[in-house]
């Protein structure tokens, strides 16, 4: 199959998210990088959104995986079934966690993750009002569209589900939404597709006293932020806030897709009773993709990958200073590079393609590109990534000179 009849199948057949997809041909990818089928590497700065933190074929994630390939696959729907990779990763995620968040309701996405969220706080509180925050995105689903914000994007779907309302992020005063009639406000510890928007002083922490005093339950999206890419393995530990539930996903396989609701166990109980099989799922949990899991997690806790990030975030923020640079917001290797002018935004991302570095944007916020990078990069492969954002940034500024 040449190249262009593989471009071609690619338009034709596999169903298309846009009508300008990058279309970049892969070979193979390893580290920090990707390869094309033109033999051009190409610095990964995105990580696949943050999914592959450790990087691309991970020695130790692999070996995990081919050794559960060797005993069983998939066996028998989530939930009736032992499986030792199921069990090992709960017991190694509860023990890095608070005690009330000590169980895991395994799914196979990160949206599946937030409807099952939105179905167990309304079932928990017999409440069916859900409080969201505005300019968040938490999945693509019918339920998870229903918590954005922007009617642009979700009328095309109208109706969507009814009684989910919208706060603005650090708006203390808007805390007043949330009330005895809500059953849980879903959101992010960082706002991620608004650009990195980072927690006011003490704005999660008043989050959760409002849902303390009205009987809400607060869920906290850590998608984007879990698994070591803020600094801390979870964003809710570096805020300082216990949520009730938990949602995770992306980074949590190591490249494998998989994700999870993590409670209390009794709250995820809720489940298994009245109705029995409350939420169910085929592929939940899938032992082999939790056995990518289990040694991503196992990775991250026995070196210093972590340890390494806030100090990695304060390498990039020194040395990305460039004059159409006007901010730079980051909670560890998650960061939004904030310019001058919006039309500089698509010339450094173009640029910064041709010259073997992968950024992106963000869906809300129009001046800034992503910076997600894998959290194993070392000082060389970074200053050699920012030289090609640099030079790119170069182009941009030359072009509207």
């Amino acid at each position: 199959m040449d190249h262009i009849s593989k471009r071609a199948i690619f338009l034709n057949h596999v169903a298309q998210t846009s009508t300008y997809p990058l279309g970049l041909e892969i070979s193979h990818a390893e580290g920090v990088h990707i390869y094309d089928t033109n033999g051009n590497r190409y610095f990964d700065l995105n990580s696949g959104i943050s999914v592959s933190s450790l990087g691309h074929k991970h020695p130790i994630v692999i070996q995990a995986v081919k050794d559960q390939l060797d005993l069983y696959m998939h066996t028998m729907v989530y939930g009736e079934h032992i499986q030792n990779p199921q069990v090992r990763y709960a017991k190694k995620l509860s023990e890095a966690l608070d005690d009330s968040l000590d169980a895991i309701y395994y799914l196979s996405s990160g949206s599946e993750v937030l409807e099952t969220a939105m179905k167990l706080i309304r079932k928990v509180t017999g409440r069916y009002e859900i409080i969201a925050c505005k300019q968040a995105y938490h999945g693509s689903t019918l339920g998870a569209e229903s918590l954005r914000s922007d009617i642009e994007h979700t009328s095309a779907y109208a109706p969507l589900i009814p009684h989910i309302k919208h706060i603005t992020y650090n708006n203390v005063a808007e805390l007043e939404n949330i009330s005895c009639r809500t059953a849980g406000i879903i959101l992010e510890p960082v706002q991620a597709e608004a650009g990195v928007v980072l927690p006011n002083e003490n704005y999660l922490q008043k989050v959760r006293q409002r849902c303390n005093d009205v009987g809400a339950l607060m869920v906290l999206d850590e998608i984007q932020t879990g698994f070591g890419r803020t600094g801390h393995l979870f964003a809710h530990q570096k805020y300082d806030v216990i949520p009730d539930m938990m949602c995770i996903g992306k980074a949590m396989g190591g490249g494998m897709p998989i994700g999870g609701l993590v409670a209390n166990q009794k709250l995820l109980h809720h489940f298994a009773k009245y109705p029995d099989l409350g939420h169910i799922t085929t592929f939940g949990g899938h032992p082999v993709i939790c056995a990518a899991a289990l040694a991503t997690l196992e990775v991250l806790q026995s070196n210093d990958i972590i340890s390494q990030v806030l100090k990695n975030e304060k390498y990039i923020r020194n040395k990305l200073q460039h004059p159409i640079i006007k901010e730079i917001r980051s909670s560890g290797m998650m960061m939004a590079v904030e310019l001058t002018k919006r039309k500089y935004l698509k010339h450094v991302v173009n640029q910064a393609f041709e010259g073997g570095a992968l950024i992106d944007y963000f869906l809300f916020n129009n001046r800034s590109f992503r910076l997600a990078p894998p959290l194993i990069y070392n000082k060389a492969e970074l200053a050699e990534a920012l030289d090609i954002l640099l030079k790119a940034m170069d182009h941009a500024q030359d072009k509207y000179a």
